[in-house]
This record gives C-alpha cells, structure tokens and sequence, in this order.
C-alpha cells in the first residue's frame, strides 16, 4: 500500500500486512488471497447483495400491502419509487463522504441505520410511516452501496485482482435482484412483514463482520489539511437528484407533459447546473469535475444507465405478461426467471478470468450483444405462454448478458480512477444504474400505456430493444475509435 493510500482517511484497506507484502507477487491469484481478504470481499458482496434483496422481495408483496391498508396502486407504487428515489439521490454524496471520512466509517453506519429502519418498517401501522421507511433505507443505501464498491477496488489491485473479485460481487448483485423476487414472493405468501424482517438479521450480520475483520480507517496525518465537505454542492446536487427521480418515477400518474413534470425537470436541471457551477469554483468540489476527463467513466455511467433501464424494463414486461394478463403467482413468475440468477451463478466467478484473458471491451460487447436476441425473442410472446421456445430462452440470454455487461461496466469504469476517488466513481456509476432505471421505467410505461393487454407489451418490448442497441453501437463505436 502505498504512502498516499495511507495518508487518505478513506483509503485502501490494509487487509493484512501479509496481503500487502505477497500483493505484487499472488494478489491475482484468488487461491492464494489471504482468509482475511475473502472475508472483506464477502463483506463487500454482502452488501451489494442485500441491497438487491430489499428493491426486488417488496415488488412481489405490494398486491398484499394494498390490501392490509387499503391503498390504491398510485400509493402503493411509492413503496418501490420511494427506495430508488432516495438511493438514486444519495449516491454521490455517499461515495464522496466515503472517500472523505472513511469507508469503513462510512459502511458501518450505513449499515446501523439500515437495520434500524428495518425493524420500524417491519412494525409499522401506517402505509405512510412505511413509505418513509423506504426512503430512509434507500438513503442508507445510498452510503453502504459505493462504500463497499470503493472499498473493494482499494483493497484488490487493478487488473486480475479485481477483475475477478468484481466478478463474485456482482454475482451477489444480481443474485439479490433474482432470488429476491421468489424469496419475496414465498414470504409475502406467508405474511408481507416477513419481507421487512428479512433484511435485519442480515444488516446485523453484515456491521458485526465489518467491524470485526476491516481494519479501521487510516488516521488523518497531523499536520495534513482538512479536507471539508463541500457543503452547497451537496445540497445543490442532492436536491437536484432527488426531484429529477422523483419527477421520474411520477411521470406515469401525472404524463409527461403535465404542468408538474416540466417544472419539476426545470427546477432539477436549474439545480444541477447550479451544482456545476459551485464546483468549477469551490476549493474542495464535492465532484471534481475533471474525473469526467477518464472516457471509459463516462461510457460506462452512459452504458449503465442504458443497460439497467433496458434491465428493468424487461422484469417490468415479464410481471405484467405472466402475473396481469396470465395470472400467474409471484413465485411462478420468479421460476421463469430462474435460469437467469442461474446464468449470473455460473458466469460470476468466471468473469475475472474472462476479462483479463479477452480484454473487458470484447466480454463486454458479448454481454451487450446477448440482450438484443432477448428482447426480440419477447416480441413472440401470445395468448398462450410460450416456456420453451420464448420465456426461458430470453431468461437465459437476459443473465448471459446481466452477468457479463455489468461485471464489465464496473471494471472499465473504475480502472484509471485514483484511490481517493474511487468512492466518486462507485457512486458515479450506481448513480447512473439507478436513475437509468427510473427513466427506463417512466419511458416504458409511458409507451405502453395507451395500449391494452398483449399490444401495449409489444411497445414496451420495442423501448427495451432500442435501449440495448443504443448501449451496444455506443461501445461499439468507443471501441472502434480505441
């Protein structure tokens, strides 16, 4: 590790003296990773993992909580909107504070307010209190996610390392996502509280292991500047952030070109560019604004919020065909979607190898390529459901293509990225793959709307597959030009 790495409140994590000696020599080398250095990156995966977890099991558990408060969908749609909005605000201002203040520090107390939360939203009486619920646990998600993405790339070194130690985390990401959509439907069959008592015991599991096995953070050395939080880029851009997602995610009660919307966009896109401005001036900016100068980061961000709108669009789609029109249970629905964690379990440990023997931009490509034959087999989807010749297949190719386009989004948006700004970038880039889901979600249901049944599912099919070509011809022209 080296001396500035040290000198960084939030810097790499020493893991151990001996991982830090033998780095050089066998920090490729899974099999000889040191015990301590596994356990981090479970830690790290941990994270991520129950992060998917908490935004997929409440998906499948909504039709029951509009029940038990007699709400209506408009209400209940914010149990959902309220989690992204929060976490998709929050995530730069996490990844900064991570890189400022520590990211164990930071990781830690992400993790207490997570599991406070949890226990009011397991025992809440009120649908409001558990609406407010998901917005604080969506904040806090908005700290541990980029705390532990930042964490794991200063704690494996560039290159073989943390290819394949992004390769098993973003097994867990996608893992959650996938499982949580047949553990949600399995307890919400139970009793939806379930679903909100779930993530305690894990969150609990998760902060005792951090404070266990992550060394602390690197004290501050004396004599060395306190770097300060840019406090009015903070507000500037968390305010932006927030109502650009929630003006979002409320397109589809209010349409697009209502009076709320085009304020809403205008107040946002005032605040963001207030937000610019304060940090071409401020002393210690909030984001510096030159990290924009690192091509592969920003195709990456652009790639991301492309590819994960396209993403949720396609598990939107497949709920509506099998649960609304097919009738299908939830966990009926969650089976189809099997083969695709399958996909992401099988491929995940394998991605480091992948990357570093045909270069990220070809397991890329490959992974952005298996998404297009998957939304155009959604285009055969009938009356009848077709499970051999179109829902399993598009399943499997969606986790082809989720297993290696995202392991590989992480990896070139992070590489070339100094340590202290590692945060930066890991907020940067979950920034982008949450608000590329709210505008893929707003886009497509405003597409599908004026349709019924069968025909409003084509349109939607039509926004996804246009996602996934504008992401692959972007990379592919970036490629080219290289």
């Amino acid at each position: 590790m080296s001396a500035s790495q040290m000198n960084n409140p939030g810097g790499a994590c020493p893991v151990t003296a001996e991982s830090n000696r033998n780095s050089n020599s066998n920090n490729h080398d899974p099999l000889h990773w040191p015990a301590r250095m596994w356990i981090a990156l479970l830690i790290f995966s941990g994270v991520i993992l129950l992060d998917g977890l908490d935004i997929s099991m409440i998906a499948v558990a909504i039709p029951e909580i509009q029940q038990a408060f007699g709400i209506g969908a408009a209400t209940a749609q914010w149990l959902v909107s309220a989690y992204i909005l929060a976490f998709g605000g929050f995530l730069l201002l996490g990844g900064r504070c991570a890189d400022l203040f520590g990211r164990r520090r930071v990781l830690v107390a992400g993790l207490a307010v997570f599991a406070l939360v949890s226990v009011g939203g397991a025992f809440a009486t009120d649908a409001g209190l558990l609406i407010v619920s998901r917005f604080v646990k969506g904040m806090a998600a908005g700290f541990t996610g980029p705390a532990a993405m930042s964490l794991l790339t200063t704690t494996f070194a560039e290159g073989p390392a943390r290819n394949k130690a992004f390769g098993i985390f973003n097994l867990f990401e996608a893992s959650g996502y996938s499982s949580g959509l047949l553990i949600g439907g399995l307890l919400a069959a139970l009793n939806w509280r379930y679903i909100f008592v779930l993530p305690i015991p894990v969150a609990v599991l998760l902060l005792l292991a951090a404070l266990r096995y992550l060394p602390p953070d690197a004290p501050r050395v004396r004599g060395e500047p306190r770097q300060r939080l840019d406090i009015a880029g903070a507000v500037t851009l968390v305010a932006g952030m927030l109502l650009m997602v929630f003006t979002v995610v409320s397109v589809e009660e209010v349409g697009w070109s209502s009076l709320r919307t085009v304020i809403g966009f205008a107040v946002a896109a005032a605040l963001l560019m207030a937000f610019v401005a304060i940090e071409r001036t401020v002393k210690e900016p909030l984001v510096r604004l030159g990290i924009f100068r690192n091509r592969g980061l920003v195709a990456a961000n652009i790639s991301a919020a492309l590819l994960y709108g396209g993403a949720m669009g396609f598990q939107f789609l497949i709920a509506l065909y099998l649960q609304n029109i097919q009738g299908w249970k939830p966990w009926q629905m969650a089976l189809v979607l099997l083969p695709a964690g399958l996909m992401v379990v099988v491929i995940g440990p394998k991605i480091g190898a992948l990357i570093s023997r045909f270069g990220v931009t070809r397991v890329l490509m490959v992974g952005l390529l298996a998404f297009v034959p998957c939304y155009l087999l959604m285009l055969r989807i009938g009356p009848e459901p077709d499970l051999w010749g179109v829902l399993l297949p598009a399943s499997v190719l969606w986790g082809l293509g989720f297993a290696l386009s995202i392991s590989a989004l992480m990896v070139a948006g992070t590489n070339g990225v100094d340590d202290d700004e590692q945060g930066l970038a890991a907020g940067l880039l979950n920034s982008s793959l949450q608000v590329g889901g709210a505008c893929g979600l707003a886009v497509l249901t405003a597409a599908i709307a004026p349709g019924t049944e069968l025909g409003m599912l084509y349109s939607g099919v039509w926004v996804i597959l246009g996602f996934a070509v504008l992401t692959l011809v972007g990379q592919g022209v970036r490629a080219g030009r290289r």
